[in-house]
């Protein structure tokens, strides 16, 4: 099927695509797209993608799109249009049966059933740069950081990144080329290649250049609309639609900035009420969510009978949905007014007749005026922008210094036609820049000794942007304590606003990963990208505005019928507690066997196919250990396994394992025992002269995420009564019973742990920390998690099976 022919079947479109668009399916991928606002970017990128991958085969297209928006609220639209064009194609399907599936990353995801289940299939990934960003830096919001390795793996391996409306990334598009650098680096390169792709209407190429992708700028291929293609029909009814360009009457400066800004909200309140013309759409967008709120109710004071929309970042995705599904809805006589911020700049679909806009950087002014008679459809249309002075100290979240730029270019100008607006020459902000040395320190998934993880949060926003999610709950709620939030009730919102809301007195609650409930934190405490608890009695959330820290009247909790128990797969229990019994040994060959067959389906090289296959058959030999048997044995129900004398890897029972004292430890309890340390040591002992040897005992020790970088006991962690060292519930000469692996025989091995600290044994030799870094130098972060991921999805998978078979 030729690009047209797909292109129509997809869009449902009797038009012919654009030649850019057919270029950008029939071409080798460029490396920016420069076209102008309402030419069809999104339905260009993935079609060319789709096209090239189900299409044409193209061997240079990687197998996972992930689109990148600054905007959670583009998110859902670009998903729905996505399922649409694939579903129109025949192509759309859910995980797991090889077809192509979307896949959302914005907070609340299921870690039951994830995407990253499937390494070997063609699918969209999307997300805001929050999530996304987040997790190519190895600290994934809103997930188990024991799933961080597996998001970062397939996100830099065989990716293709799609960066979307650029101008609005802020500190994220110097990270996104830092990250693009890193993987061109021949010595650290990925698994599997990965390319990126810089879209927008507003565009500069030295926009790239950061520190370390510097040297690949001038090769970078960007792909334009031809002058042939400028002075097309369907083009220049876009590129000429008539805009007249006015400066407002109202201005936000030092004195009505005061008191809320009160006079300035009401002065512009007045202004849009004048302008606004029946049976059409007029859009206002402000640049800070507490203005575009209280100009929201303002406007439903002085046109009551006008149907108004508030859209801004911070509400649930519950009252999202609904606001984004009554922008689909016919205007009505009475016409409608959009309160918006700068959620609505970039992808959002929409045209109005009067577009108010408060100043902004150039760049974002020219994606707002593409928010007004976006198609020609209007004969007039009209755009008034409305100046904050530089002494009002309201220009946040923008610098003084980019309105002024802008100031001085709109001032000149009387039209917004696209054909009449100048280039853009303002250069970015320079932000903190990641370098290689913080990123590969970012690989130790480790938490500090005080608890908390490396702040990136510099490295993806801008200060006082939104970094976290809230959501409400029922103080006296049974059982509370026992549940994950849903997606549908996670609130964006940011660290300044979250803090001003709690105050010193109000309730918050964080998920502390190794108690596995919900803990009580102080709002010093909060962090980037933490998920918080709030009670709903407390306020802070309107079902109309969004959230509003000032609001004090109660929450009303949702998604109760969709909130689930935790069900934490990085602790193990959900694969090892699956209602039949499985042998050790058993367990480990159908380990092996899938990893087999998931390194040919992602054509792993034969050595490295080797290694993951040895890690697999080796990686739960600790689970020999008498304080695992033990606690298998004793889970909550069906206690008595078919043969007492068997090793056992799986377990009839349900409920969390509980690493009870053993008769010869007493009374020290094991409760942080991580049994693929032991298969780790076991390795180490037994095949220390294999050539992969570092490698699979790091693959087999870091099979569930908890054991990677470094080893060390954990601060609550029961000591032996002796001084031999001790970590994760493993204690140096703990004896490991002989395991038979399919007539493979290992021998009683005795623990040892001398590895755990710094410098060279003469029992072990280098240290665990040396060996591990020593694979980092050797393989790259890339590399690394890939392999890691490998062996914990064949071990997925092989239980995934083992349980279907009960």
């Amino acid at each position: 099927m030729n690009f047209a022919d797909f292109f129509k079947q997809a869009t449902q479109f009797e038009t012919s695509p654009y030649d850019y668009q057919r270029r950008l399916a029939e071409e080798a991928w460029p490396d920016v797209l420069e076209i102008p606002t309402g030419m069809g970017k999104t339905v260009a990128v993935i079609l060319a993608w789709a096209y090239k991958r189900r299409e044409l085969h193209d061997p240079g297209t990687p197998r996972r799109l992930v689109y990148c928006l600054p905007m959670r609220v583009l998110v859902e639209q670009t998903a729905r249009n996505a399922e649409q064009w694939l579903c129109n194609l025949g192509f759309l399907g859910e995980l797991g049966d090889k077809k192509v599936s979307i896949n959302l990353l914005m907070g609340g995801e299921s870690d039951i059933k994830s995407w990253v289940e499937y390494p070997d299939e063609d699918m969209i990934i999307l997300g805001t740069q929050d999530m996304l960003l987040s997790r190519a830096l190895m600290r994934g919001y809103g997930i188990s950081r024991y799933r961080w390795p597996m998001d970062f793996a397939l996100l830099h391996n065989d990716a293709l990144w799609v960066y979307d409306e650029i101008q609005l990334m802020g500190p994220a598009l110097s990270t996104s080329t830092q990250l693009d650098a890193f993987r061109r680096d021949v010595e650290n390169k990925p698994a599997r290649p990965s390319r990126s792709l810089w879209a927008s209407a507003t565009l500069r190429t030295d926009w790239l250049n950061s520190i370390d992708f510097c040297p690949f700028l001038a090769g970078l291929t960007t792909l334009q609309l031809d002058e042939n293609e400028k002075q097309s029909a369907a083009v220049q009814k876009r590129w000429c639609a008539a805009k007249h360009l006015n400066q407002a009457n109202t201005v936000l400066n030092a004195q009505n900035a005061k008191k809320n800004a009160t006079a300035y909200i009401e002065a512009l309140a007045n202004e849009i009420s004048e302008h606004h013309k029946e049976g059409t759409q007029t859009l206002v967008i402000v640049n800070r969510v507490d203005r575009a709120q209280q100009l929201y109710i303002a406007l439903g004071k002085k046109l009551k009978a006008v149907p108004r929309l508030l859209l801004h970042a911070r509400f649930r995705p519950a009252e999202r949905g609904k606001i984004e599904a009554a922008l689909r809805e016919q205007i009505g006589d009475e016409g409608r007014i959009i309160v918006a911020t700068q959620a609505i700049e970039a992808g959002v679909d929409i045209s109005s007749r009067i577009l108010f806009a408060e100043l902004a950087p150039w760049s974002s002014l020219v994606q707002r005026f593409g928010r007004c008679n976006r198609s020609g459809e209007h004969k007039t249309a009209d755009i008034f922008w409305v100046d904050i002075t530089d002494n009002a100290n309201e220009s946040a979240p923008y610098p003084s210094e980019s309105l002024a730029t802008a100031r001085e270019v709109i001032s000149e100008l009387s039209s917004a036609r696209a054909a009449d607006l100048p280039g853009i020459e303002e250069a970015l902000v320079p932000s903190q820049i990641l370098r290689r040395k913080d990123f590969t320190e970012l690989f130790n998934t480790d938490a500090d000794l005080s608890g908390f993880d490396v702040d990136i949060s510099p490295y993806i926003r801008d200060i006082g942007t939104p970094q976290l999610q809230l959501f409400w709950r029922a103080a006296n709620e049974d059982k509370t304590n026992e549940y994950r939030p849903a997606r549908e009730e996670l609130c964006p919102a940011g660290i300044a606003q979250a803090k001003a809301h709690l105050g010193s007195n109000k309730k918050a609650r964080s998920w502390d990963g190794l108690s596995r409930q919900w803990i009580e934190i102080r709002a010093d405490r909060v962090r980037p990208g933490m998920t918080i608890m709030l009670d709903a009695a407390e306020g802070g959330y309107d079902e109309e505005l969004g959230f509003t820290p000032k609001s004090k009247k109660t929450v009303q909790p949702i998604g109760a019928e969709q909130q689930s128990k935790e069900a934490d797969v990085y602790d193990a229990d959900s694969l090892v507690t699956i209602g039949r019994w499985v042998s050790l040994s058993e367990h480990l060959l159908d380990v092996a066997a899938a990893a087999e067959k998931i390194c040919e389906s992602v054509a792993v090289e034969k050595d490295i196919a080797e290694a993951v296959i040895t890690a697999g058959r080796w990686h739960d030999v600790g689970k020999a250990h008498p304080a695992f048997q033990q606690a298998l044995k004793t889970s909550d129900t069906n206690r008595n396994p078919p043969d007492e004398n068997t090793l056992w890897a799986k377990s009839a029972g349900k409920g969390r394992l509980k690493y009870e004292s053993l008769a010869e430890d007493k009374p020290q309890a094991r409760p942080y025992f991580r049994h693929e340390l032991a298969s780790a040591l076991a390795w180490l002992e037994h095949r220390s002269e294999h050539p992969h040897s570092d490698l699979i005992a790091y693959l087999i020790a870091a099979h569930h995420g908890k054991v990677r970088m470094g080893l060390r006991a954990l601060p609550n962690e029961n000591q032996p009564d002796d001084d031999r060292l001790f970590a994760r519930g493993v204690w140096h000469g703990d004896l490991l019973p002989p395991v038979c692996i399919n007539g493979e025989e290992i021998p009683e091995t005795s623990l040892k742990l001398n590895l755990m600290r710094l410098g060279e044994s003469t029992e072990q030799g280098p240290s665990w920390t040396a060996r591990t870094h020593g694979l980092l130098t050797q393989y790259g972060p890339f590399q690394l998690a890939w392999f890691e991921t490998l062996v914990r999805l064949s071990d997925w998978r092989a239980s995934a099976t083992e349980a279907e078979n009960e």
